[in-house]
């Protein structure tokens, strides 16, 4: 269960602690208080997108969530390489300058590992999630989510077969050409396949002809540069040796004539020397030169056509020769098209079969769910104040096999005696819709190992006695899972076993909004205020007392 929550920075939330309880936990405050942000903090260490109305400007924020797990779960999170640490997991989402940072106890992990792992831990219901109720695509997977196990290795099963049959008749579609298209597609393919079975390529070729080409390149650009290093030294009439040779004897006569001069004589008579020494050396490394012309031109010529077949046929020549494979393969099928479709079509038809038996036997479990789950969620909404609910699925066919097999699902709903079964958007309103998911979170309560479920005011569009049958319903979940929500409603909040109080307050001009836990008194208190609204008298008080030791009793 959800153990404790750690807020700052975020909307009007400068820091919040809250250490939340097993069974019921409620959260109340004023409207505008603050409430919501409780929640969208939750989501957000969830994993879920950052609204940039929930950051404070110029400030990091940080939401940090920890979790107590039982061994069933312990053991789901090592399934996702998670190890929780004494039974405890720490999910932690921190936001520096608009980027967010994912950690599951101190390991930092992605946002869609984080959303995995709660999946596991809390099931958050917005006020808004019941219109998806709306939604006639939501009905299948709602009742495929109440049948057992066995029903989910059935569907699988069912899935592979039906992914075979589409792509059988994907290539029996391909395979649907005229002659003049065969030809002309069976000669493009034969050229192609030609080309690339010429160049007789080898996997891993490219990298290693770059790395002889670029040897090869340098070693030519050496060659290159030395050898007009060489030709201005050594070779002509007025190479640097010559000149130097020359320099050396006028110098050299100079120095008879004046012994002042004899330094410099020698100095250039060292460096002719060393350039002499130059030359030799020079020489000797051109001659042992290991470069050859030919293997340069080859080795480019072959680097030329493999890149211009990478560039045509794939980015890499394993992917130039799966083209080649697979060009291979159509050009068999397109050379023998007629016995080709022969063999699909019966590839087909054994597919067809297969899913035609499968999808039967979906059918046939959902018929038999959708009666059970009905019943269950029937039995729940007579608990939630609707006396005369009938609720069925009705279970139609499809025109071709689907993902899911070849049934439609969608739910029908009479409120009141003597009314025809219709649709929920054509009939519920949205207090009708709240306790209707109410009670399909109830009856998949028993089937989930959820541990902690939140309520963002489900509680919207109803009151008087459907309140207090909507409290009952919440205590009653609230004895096998932890429960949070959020509500406006007196009678909701009566049953709390720890009543939570949103405020906002202003200080040094700052509005900031707090959560605290409340004491007995202080939870009667409050009561009343949401009971009399402003005008707190001591009738009020008195009734939120009763309401108080009444929702006790109904729990014992």
């Amino acid at each position: 269960m959800l153990e404790y929550l750690h807020v700052k920075n975020l909307a009007l939330i400068e820091e919040a602690e809250v250490d939340f309880t097993p069974g019921l936990n409620i959260l109340t405050g004023e409207t505008g208080a603050g409430k919501s942000i409780i929640i969208g903090s939750i989501s957000l260490a969830l994993g879920e997108k950052v609204p940039k109305e929930l950051l404070r400007e110029g400030e990091d924020s940080l939401v940090e969530l920890v979790f107590t797990v039982d061994a069933e779960n312990e053991a789901r999170l090592r399934e996702l390489e998670i190890t929780p640490e004494d039974g405890t997991v720490i999910l932690t989402r921190k936001i520096v300058h608009g980027h967010s940072t994912a950690r599951i106890n101190s390991e930092t992990v992605t946002a869609s590992k984080l959303k995995e792992a709660a999946s596991f831990l809390i099931d958050i219901h917005g006020q808004h999630e019941h219109q998806s109720l709306l939604k006639k695509s939501r009905h299948l997977a709602i009742l495929d989510s109440y049948l057992p196990a066995s029903f989910a290795e059935e569907k699988e099963l069912y899935r592979t077969h039906y992914q075979k049959l589409k792509a059988l008749r994907a290539e029996l579609s391909e395979a649907s050409l005229d002659e003049e298209s065969r030809k002309r597609e069976l000669s493009l393919l034969t050229f192609e396949a030609e080309e690339i079975q010429e160049a007789s390529l080898q996997s891993g070729e490219d990298e290693i002809l770059e790395k002889d080409y670029r040897r090869l390149s340098g070693g030519r650009k050496i060659l290159d540069a030395l050898g007009k290093a060489q030709s201005l030294v050594s070779e002509g009439n007025d190479n640097a040796s010559s000149l130097i040779g020359r320099a050396c004897r006028e110098v050299s006569e100079a120095a008879s004539l004046d012994e002042e001069l004899s330094q410099l004589a020698g100095q250039l008579t060292e460096i002719d020397s060393l350039l002499s020494d130059f030359n030799h050396e020079l020489n000797g490394y051109l001659k042992d030169a290991d470069f050859s012309e030919e293997e340069f031109q080859k080795t480019e010529a072959r680097l030329s056509e493999v890149n211009r077949l990478k560039d045509k046929y794939g980015k890499t020549i394993d992917e130039v020769l799966q083209a080649l494979a697979e060009k291979e393969a159509r050009i068999e099928t397109l050379s023998d098209l007629d016995q080709f479709r022969a063999k699909k079509e019966a590839a087909v038809s054994e597919e067809e079969a297969a899913c035609a038996s499968l999808s039967q036997k979906l059918h046939e479990a959902r018929l038999s769910g959708a009666k059970a789950l009905c019943e269950e969620i029937r039995g729940s909404l007579l608990d939630l104040n609707f006396p005369d609910v009938r609720f069925e699925a009705a279970i139609s066919e499809t025109e071709d096999f689907t993902e899911n097999g070849r049934d439609e699902a969608e739910f029908l709903i009479a409120l009141n005696p003597g009314e025809p079964l219709q649709p929920l958007s054509k009939v519920a309103s949205g207090g009708e819709l709240s306790r209707i998911m109410l009670s399909l979170k109830t009856v998949f309560a028993h089937q989930d190992k959820i541990a902690t479920m939140i309520f963002d005011e489900i509680d919207t569009g109803i009151s008087g006695r459907t309140a207090q049958a909507v409290s009952e319903k919440m205590h009653a979940l609230s004895k096998d899972h932890q429960i949070i929500s959020i509500t406006h409603l007196p009678q909701i909040a009566a049953m709390a076993d720890t009543h939570f109080l949103i405020e906002k307050n202003v200080s040094d001009n700052t509005t900031v909004s707090t959560i605290r836990s409340l004491s007995e008194e202080e939870s009667v208190e409050e009561l009343a205020r949401l009971l009399g609204g402003v005008a707190v008298t001591e009738t009020v008080l008195a009734n939120a007392r009763e309401m108080k030791t009444l929702a006790k009793r109904g729990k014992t």
